[in-house]
């Protein structure tokens, strides 16, 4: 019996099938099953009811299946305790991020990331919120960075930093600092369902769903730069985040509102398994991240009683 068996049978019963249980674990599917039989017979029982379609795992092999994970899991922790000790930042990590997130903060942190850490490959996805945590779950990825506060079961979180929204658009007030409820009266453009900054928009503003004005026009955006040429062409307001805003040209910076105190913002973490063998190297990461990125935010400039975390 050894630690690549107890993968396979996890992923036969994950997948319900050979074939795709093989493809995940990237092995013959001959192989997988020579594997995975020759295991059964270690162990006198049978774990799989082949003769299903789907396969079934049975009832002597969920018991079996529960004790692979938890053997699974100390290995995990024997591989993180043997890590503790070593400083070399190597290996390979792959990283799910939010497409909002993803296209302000990727440009600021990779090319440190990659100069910091020449022995560490980076596999990048721009996923949505529920395909991390899902992801994150099957051990896809290694970990995650995306809005916070969430929902999760299970999972580490390393807070990276909080980053001031900002409304972009003419407002009909000319005061630089608006409140939130100054924005319901006004056509709002909202990125797609599925956006965390959208849900982020709706409860800040306590927004309820309005008419464009042409009706026969039905229209959610799937970047900053689509909503923004929006606003421009067809007025209205949207939300941005504070790092997007320091990309935005003169021109443009000048159609931005401030909100008033408390000032909201939206938390940005890395979410990970926990044990986890690459802890260290989420940690070495983060720490990198915090030190490219903390410095150059407002909210960093206020006080914890003077920010709003918005809700998701």
């Amino acid at each position: 019996m050894n630690i690549q068996q107890l993968e396979y049978i996890i992923a036969v019963d994950r997948f319900k099938s050979f074939t795709k249980a093989a493809e995940h674990c990237h092995v013959a599917q001959a192989t997988l099953s020579a594997m995975v039989k020759k295991l059964e017979e270690e162990l006198g029982a049978v774990i799989f009811d082949r003769k299903q379609n789907p396969i079934l795992t049975t009832d002597i092999g969920l018991q079996i299946l529960k004790e692979a994970h938890s053997i699974l899991e100390h290995s995990r922790i024997l591989k993180e305790k043997a890590r503790q000790d070593q400083p070399e930042i190597e290996g390979h990590i792959k990283i799910g991020i939010i497409p909002t997130i993803a296209n302000t903060l990727l440009p600021k942190i990779i090319q440190e990331l990659l100069n910091s850490y020449p022995k560490l490959s980076f596999e990048i996805l721009e996923i949505n919120t529920n395909a991390i945590l899902e992801q994150l779950k099957e051990e896809s990825i290694d970990m995650g960075i995306l809005s916070t506060p969430i929902e999760h079961s299970g999972m580490e979180e390393e807070i990276l930093y909080y980053e001031t929204l900002l409304v972009y658009g003419k407002t009909d007030s000319k005061k630089k600092y608006l409140l939130p409820d100054e924005i319901k009266d006004h056509k709002i453009w909202l990125l797609e369902e599925g956006h965390c900054l959208r849900e982020q928009f709706i409860n800040l503003c306590a927004l309820k769903k309005k008419e464009l004005k042409h009706k026969n026009l039905q229209f959610q955006a799937n970047s900053f730069d689509t909503l923004l040429n929006m606003v421009d062409e067809f007025g209205g307001l949207t939300l941005i985040p504070e790092l997007y805003y320091q990309s935005l040209s003169a021109e443009r910076k000048s159609r931005i509102s401030f909100f008033h105190k408390p000032f909201p913002v939206r938390e940005v973490s890395i979410l990970y398994y926990r044990p986890y063998a690459k802890k260290h190297l989420i940690l070495a990461i983060a720490t990198l991240i915090r030190k490219l990125v903390g410095k150059q935010l407002k909210a960093n400039k206020y006080k914890n009683n003077e920010l709003n975390i918005v809700e998701i």
